[in-house]
């Protein structure tokens, strides 16, 4: 029997998969001050002929580049370790999630290239294989071509897109354009990292977090360009809270979320109960506990904190069919008050 032969599970091969492996957000920030003096700080690099609108300043979704024609061209990037097993659901779930930095600034991908890292001599070429289909399965259904893409060996199996797209530069998507007064809303349930931590230590699959990282964020995000929204993001590896915190700050505003109104997937709650939290949802707490006016439970924080894989939209505006979670009180100082 080969090393091919012996069934394998894919999120073995990492400590921590999807978005709650991201570089904790405190060290992220550090690590950026130190090498660009400060991400809140920095200034659009001045380069001849390319008009960069946003970029690292507002740790925004992706950068945005005027094209002087009306548009803008949006780039990002994203890639992370095994999140399930399946390697087709993964490579969905991995497609869903880097897309959806073009939808969260209001634009459409146009053109993606596939990210693969792969230890050829411990996983056999099919699994790297269905990857790459449930990768292209997702970008087929965003209408955005896969153009290619580069592919390196490496201990650790991960996978993800860099993605182009095109957005209306007076209809944009960020989050330094939240305003008192507005409502919070959020377009999928929260507890992903959850269930994936629990998937993870058990073997056990949760079809409905599956489909829920899969499912793109195209329709909620022409739904809230279409009402009206200016501000928004998607909730990935920093949580609820973290992305909401961000927000707060690049918008100099502050929140006060209802946290009774906040969805969360079935088996969220009972998982969190059992003992199964992502070292990154208790990475996400601490890191915004001190922008916290509350008297909810340390369960509840850390829902509210978990960290996510390919989430939803967070929203500042009215879109019909999108919960409510909470209203943009007035600033500076950017604080969270949860009831």
């Amino acid at each position: 029997m080969t090393a091919f032969d012996v069934p394998v599970r894919l999120t073995s091969f990492t400590s921590g998969g999807g978005c709650s492996c991201k570089v904790p957000a405190g060290e992220l920030e550090s690590l950026l001050d130190h090498a660009y003096g400060g991400q809140e700080a920095a200034a659009p690099i001045s380069v001849p002929g390319v008009a960069l609108v946003w970029g690292l300043e507002g740790g925004d979704d992706a950068a945005l580049v005027d094209l002087g024609d009306g548009r803008c061209l949006v780039s990002t990037t994203d890639f992370f370790p095994p999140v399930v097993d399946d390697p087709y659901d993964w490579g969905r779930i991995a497609a869903a999630n880097a897309l959806s930095d073009v939808y969260a600034m209001g634009g459409e991908p146009i053109c993606s290239l596939n990210l693969l890292a792969w230890p050829t001599d411990r996983l056999a070429p099919e699994l790297a294989e269905a990857v790459l289909r449930g990768g292209r399965a997702v970008c087929d259904l965003a209408r955005c071509p896969v153009a290619g893409g580069h592919s390196i060996r490496d201990d650790t199996p991960k996978y993800g897109l860099a993605v182009t797209g095109i957005a209306s530069r007076d209809r944009l998507l960020r989050n330094d354009a939240a305003e008192a007064g507005l409502p919070i809303g959020i377009t999928k349930p929260l507890g992903v990292g959850i269930l994936n931590n629990r998937h993870k230590a058990t073997g056990e699959r949760f079809a409905e977090a599956i489909e829920t990282m899969a499912a793109l964020n195209a329709e909620a995000s022409r739904a809230a360009l279409a009402a009206g929204v200016r501000a928004a993001t998607d909730v990935t590896g920093f949580g609820l809270l973290g992305h909401l915190y961000k927000m707060l700050r690049a918008s100099k505003v502050s929140a006060r979320l209802d946290s009774a109104a906040v969805p969360y997937l079935d088996g969220a709650r009972a998982s969190l109960a059992a003992g199964f939290v992502p070292g990154g949802s208790r990475a996400n707490l601490e890191w915004v506990r001190q922008h916290l006016d509350t008297d909810c439970s340390e369960s509840e924080l850390l829902l509210l904190a978990d960290a996510q894989t390919s989430g939803g939209l967070l929203v500042v505006g009215e879109v019909p069919g999108v919960p409510i979670i909470g209203e943009i009180t007035a600033g500076p100082e950017p604080r969270i008050t949860i009831d």
